[in-house]
């Protein structure tokens, strides 16, 4: 098969719904490996962008100075479990954080996180509002948390120790018992498909301060992000998970790079061509991390048939992002007929239970 054929076959056959879908089934498949479920529960995700080249003159290019880069931006969901619910090509100059929860919502796999973790961009009012109504768990890193307002339920509440945090701020609850019905309206219409986050987001921005509707929004993520901030502060348990998972995401950015055969810029102006590229890049991360995760089952099941002790402690510290076993380049060869065996997807780690001597 040439390289003219698979490129053919790539621009007539395929669309960025059509490899989304098949980036799902990869998905679906890891998420019944045993192994899998060493990583993480599925319950929890971060989203991070990443910086890709690409031509000057398209509609997404631009010049980014947080990347230090001119392009777009490869912005993914990252399951705790190491592999990636979806993928979105985005402008550099956007704020990152309004496509945190479309990217929740576009997911088409049965990993259905509702725990979300981001970086610092995350930490704006109206996307804590927003998640808690779509019924997601918004913990993004918080940089300079002594600079946030943390505020009281009513004026009168005083606490021991942190009362200092507070001041003054205190929720206007009338605010959002005014509005209460369009926030749901609003939520249940994002829910249904009849509205984009993305758009809602971008018309309650900073020039919508005289929007009611974005009002109660912000009320509303005043009151999450408050509650999220204390959780920040007095779990170091949550500290951890949060910092484990976004470093996580930036692993996937790394070995996804790794496979940009071809080089690392997209040589093309086309914006749909720019999406189907990022996602066929997921797609081919998704199932080399699936390849790679068989084998890791396969190895600790041979160790434990030969008697060695397997620490699932240790099993789990084992990253799917192995590069050295990945041919990049070289002759790749399409062979459409089915294995002799199904692939092993549970772990046996009991010595001598699978491989009987």
């Amino acid at each position: 098969m040439s390289a003219h054929e698979i490129y053919t076959a790539g621009n007539k056959h395929a669309d960025a719904g059509r490899i989304h879908k098949a980036s799902a089934d990869v998905i679906n498949a890891f998420a019944k490996l045993d192994v899998a479920r060493m990583w993480g529960g599925g319950r929890a995700a971060a989203v991070d962008g990443s910086q890709i080249e690409t031509w000057e003159n398209n509609l997404l290019a631009e010049s980014s100075i947080r990347y230090g880069g001119f392009g777009g931006i490869a912005f993914r969901l990252i399951s705790d479990t190491y592999i990636a619910l979806f993928s979105h090509f985005i402008p550099c100059g956007v704020w990152e954080a309004v496509y945190i929860l479309d990217s929740l919502l576009a997911n088409e796999s049965d990993v259905q996180p509702d725990q979300i973790h981001a970086d610092t961009q995350g930490q704006s009012l109206p996307v804590f509002g927003l998640a808690a109504l779509l019924g997601f768990e918004l913990l993004p890193r918080i940089r300079n948390w002594h600079d946030l307002n943390f505020y009281r339920p009513d004026a009168t509440t005083k606490y021991g120790h942190i009362d200092a945090l507070f001041g003054d701020n205190v929720i206007d609850w009338a605010l959002i018992e005014k509005h209460w019905p369009d926030l749901l309206r609003a939520g249940i219409s994002i829910r249904e498909g009849r509205l984009s986050s993305v758009t809602l987001l971008r018309r309650l921005g900073n020039h919508s301060r005289r929007n009611r509707l974005y009002k109660a929004l912000r009320e509303l993520g005043r009151v999450i992000r408050t509650i999220t901030l204390l959780r920040y502060l007095s779990e170091p348990g949550l500290r951890d998970q949060i910092g484990a998972i976004t470093n996580r995401t930036e692993q996937f950015h790394n070995f996804a790079q790794f496979l940009m055969i071809g080089g690392r810029l997209i040589g093309h102006n086309d914006p749909d061509y720019q999406e189907r590229v990022v996602k066929f890049n997921e797609l081919v991360a998704n199932a080399a991390i699936f390849s790679t995760a068989l084998d890791i089952t396969d190895a600790a099941n041979a160790l434990a048939g030969e008697g060695f002790p397997v620490d699932t402690d240790d099993l789990a510290a084992v990253s799917p992002y192995i590069t050295r076993t990945i041919r990049r380049f070289g002759s790749w060869v399409v062979d459409l007929t089915p294995p002799d065996r199904a692939p092993a997807t549970r772990l046996d780690l009991e010595p001598r239970v699978l491989f009987r001597v």
